[in-house]
């Protein structure tokens, strides 16, 4: 039922590049301050959560601001990672996370500029088992 997603050998610099950076909003060594995320997305950027609300740069922001404040350890893992270019300098990556006993599948859309990337677009979403 599920297909085969391979990346493609091109695209697999991009793959290494891109999977360090993800989870993009559970990774303090990528994105260690406020300043390092707002950097890492596009002006433009929103989501849409896990639960089906969109959310906005800044609410995403905000929230993980919040989350950095708190004590608790987020505990991840993510795997299956595959990466596909849509355009010149513009990729969709996606994976699936494991957060304890909750699996959701994760698709981000990231765009080379200069030397660095921006993330425009994530989506999360819930694996019914």
């Amino acid at each position: 039922m599920e297909p085969k997603l391979v990346t493609l050998a091109k695209d697999r610099p991009v793959l290494e590049e891109l999977r360090r950076r993800e989870p993009i909003f559970h990774r303090p060594e990528v994105a260690g301050s406020r300043a390092e995320l707002e950097a890492m997305t596009a002006r433009d950027f929103w989501e849409i959560g896990a639960s089906g609300r969109r959310y906005s740069r800044r609410y995403v922001l905000d929230t993980v601001a919040a989350r950095r404040d708190d004590s608790l350890v987020d505990d991840f893992e993510a795997m299956d990672f595959y990466c596909r270019e849509l355009a010149p300098d513009l990729y969709l990556l996606t994976y699936t996370l494991l957060q304890g006993e909750r699996t959701t599948r994760r698709a981000s859309i990231w765009q080379r500029e200069g030397s660095g990337w921006k993330v425009l677009f994530h989506q999360g979403t819930v694996v019914q088992t």
